[in-house]
């Protein structure tokens, strides 16, 4: 039975960081764009699609796309700290997801500064230099991969031997499926 918890809690939780690292990412750009005097048109936010933020009119539309990556970092370091410091029960699981976003963030940002692709082809359209792509994805990246240092045991891994907190596997469960309920009801491609 805990080798299905364990699978239950990292066949869900990776999901889950996927949808909940976009909507962090498109909070970060309605946040700048609403700071900037922008109007937030559309946001999408569905499983089977790319995220994205629609923003007419941009008075500052390297601020808002800037926004999405580091907004999420901000915030997310942020509730890390405070977990931490609160000791809550859970904290590996924000631990990891804070990871995930540095992660997937970082990489996007760096290496889509070589195709220039999405965010990162709009940062260089609108005057970042290509070095600050590249220095946000060498610090990003690596930084994530530190936060996930030391998690396996969480979810089963190494010594744990598959044992997991069976609660937490079935509330990464539920959530997922409410962010999926959610983004399928209230989202349009």
């Amino acid at each position: 039975m805990k080798r299905l918890h364990q699978a239950l809690l990292i066949g869900t939780f990776l999901p889950l960081c996927w949808l909940a690292m976009m909507a962090v990412h498109e909070f970060g750009h309605v946040s700048c764009a609403i700071t900037s005097g922008g109007t937030v048109n559309r946001v999408v936010l569905h499983p089977l699609t790319i995220s994205r933020t629609d923003v007419s009119p941009n008075p500052s539309p390297l601020f808002v796309t800037w926004g999405g990556p580091c907004v999420g970092v901000v915030l997310l370091l942020g509730l890390l700290l405070a977990a931490k410091l609160g000791r809550f029960k859970w904290t590996f699981l924000l631990q990891f997801f804070a990871g995930f976003y540095l992660i997937a963030n970082g990489a996007y940002i760096g290496v889509g500064s070589f195709g220039k692709i999405g965010d990162a082809g709009d940062m260089l359209r609108h005057g970042s230099p290509t070095w600050t792509l590249w220095l946000f994805g060498i610090v990003t990246f690596p930084f994530g991969l530190y936060l996930w240092n030391g998690l396996g045991s969480h979810f089963g891994l190494g010594t744990a031997a598959g044992k997991v907190d069976r609660r937490t596997a079935y509330a990464s469960c539920g959530l997922l499926l409410l962010t999926l309920i959610l983004e399928m009801t209230f989202s349009s491609r």
